[in-house]
């Protein structure tokens, strides 16, 4: 549950700094992707300090060397965390987050329908939930700088204008 409350609390702090009068946290893809870089430096520290050993009795046994795979994917969160704060990154931060969110799930589901202790109390319907709201937020991310992209190749050369740093 620390993951959703560090990206919906964060979100929502740069989001009213925003409307305070922050310009550079006004456009909601920025605290979008400030709330969701929060939660992966979050959860890939995780992957290291904590909770190092309940992460790795996650992995199914038909993967292979559990602790390299906490250590990759913990710095593959930590790595998409900073992609996410330059707008330059964002999109490909965001598509390889939604990507690993995603491969990284049926860790989830093998913890709980096979009751590894992992001194979480989620159910497999709140976890999947959960699970939905971040693959929303990261697709939610990359869609917008895609679209952004998009509308910036349709115009002419001289009608283009700068893509919002959002």
């Amino acid at each position: 549950m620390a993951p959703l409350i560090t990206l919906v609390g964060t979100a929502a702090l740069l989001s009213v700094l925003g409307l305070l009068g922050v310009r550079r946290l006004r456009p909601w893809p920025v605290a979008l992707r400030g709330g969701l870089a929060a939660m992966f430096t979050v959860t890939g520290t995780a992957h290291f300090v904590g909770l190092r050993d309940t992460l790795i009795a996650m992995v199914p046994p038909a993967l292979p060397a559990p602790e390299l795979l906490v250590t990759v994917t913990g710095v593959l969160e930590l790595a998409g965390a900073a992609g996410l704060l330059w707008h330059r990154t964002a999109p490909w931060a965001a598509a390889g987050l939604t990507l690993m969110l995603v491969a990284m799930f049926p860790a989830n589901v093998y913890a709980i329908t096979e009751g590894v202790p992992t001194g979480l109390t989620e159910s497999l319907p709140v976890r999947t939930a959960m699970q939905a709201v971040f693959v929303a937020a990261t697709t939610a991310v990359l869609v917008h700088y895609v679209h952004a992209w998009h509308g910036r190749r349709r115009q002419a050369p001289a009608e283009r204008r700068p893509v919002p740093r959002a």
